[in-house]
């Protein structure tokens, strides 16, 4: 791979995998008992811990159609061409295709590749599961009826560029999916730029990149090569072609973590109500969906 930058990210995700352990990268997770548990990667219990944290993180996304049916729409797409970039362990891309999507599923990490298509084997799902980089996707145009990312464009120096891909290869009238951190969230305003940068004097010798990369995600584990997010404004004025129907939802699902960090037992205490407005606004996440004109 000739862009360093590429090479780092590459590198490091695949020695920090998207594990969902008690620490970033690992494979120790807490039971129900209060126990901590290590297993090995790639096996049922592996894939069980992973999965059993990822949908709890994500709670108000699963619907009565299955997990994440309340973004994803499994039956509209059953049997038909499905993308995801950026498939981490497999997890989405599971669900999918017990939905009867045609699944396709690229990541630019080696690890997560050799696990999806781990995961598929063990549960006995099909499915393309290949090495690809966002931003040069092996697929001819138009190849798509639905396409999505989730958590991983922000990662990559030319965002801009992987969603120009995206774009290319979804079929006129096909959607997109994208989950793209938020800028104008809690966990960036205050988290990143106030407590860590400004209070913690981080500032002072991390550009806004790296202290972005640094505190924005991955547990803070030092080393992240590229994290920056963007803003609702952005997503709608300079990340898709003109004429695309874009929709944007902010997702606040970290918002009383965060707001226990301010204040302990804030995020438990405050009503409901107050939380998920506080959540429609400053969340982390913005769920972005944007269809192609046929």
């Amino acid at each position: 791979m000739s862009d360093p930058a590429k090479t780092d990210i590459r590198s490091w995700w695949a020695d920090h995998p998207m594990t969902y352990g008690q620490d970033h990268g690992t494979t120790t997770y807490r039971t129900d008992s209060g126990e901590e548990r290590k297993v090995e990667i790639g096996s049922w219990e592996f894939f069980e811990q992973a999965d059993a944290t990822f949908y709890a993180w994500n709670e108000p996304l699963h619907g009565p159609a299955g997990h994440f049916s309340r973004i994803f729409d499994y039956e509209r797409y059953s049997g038909r061409p499905v993308l995801e970039v950026g498939c981490g362990m497999g997890c989405m891309a599971m669900n999918w295709a017990r939905h009867g999507a045609h699944v396709t599923a690229v990541d630019l990490n080696p690890v997560a590749v050799e696990q999806t298509r781990r995961r598929f084997a063990s549960f006995g799902l099909n499915g393309d599961i290949r090495s690809a980089d966002a931003e040069q996707l092996p697929f001819t145009d138009e190849s798509f009826d639905f396409a999505y990312s989730w958590g991983v464009l922000h990662h990559t120096p030319g965002t801009r560029k992987a969603l120009a891909e995206l774009w290319r290869v979804l079929k006129p009238g096909g959607r997109l999916g994208i989950m793209l951190y938020n800028r104008h969230s809690l966990l960036f305003r205050f988290l990143v730029q106030f407590q860590e940068g400004f209070v913690n004097l981080e500032s002072q010798f991390l550009d806004p990149l790296q202290l972005a990369s640094r505190y924005g995600d991955a547990a803070r584990q030092e080393g992240n090569p590229h994290t920056w997010p963007v803003t609702i404004n952005e997503v709608r004025q300079s990340l898709f072609p003109a004429g695309a129907r874009i929709e944007v939802r902010v997702l606040g699902t970290d918002v009383p973590d965060i707001l226990d960090v301010w204040f302990p037992f804030l995020g438990k205490k405050m009503p409901r109500p107050w939380i998920r407005a506080l959540g429609r606004r400053w969340g982390w996440s913005l769920w972005i969906e944007v269809e192609k004109p046929e």
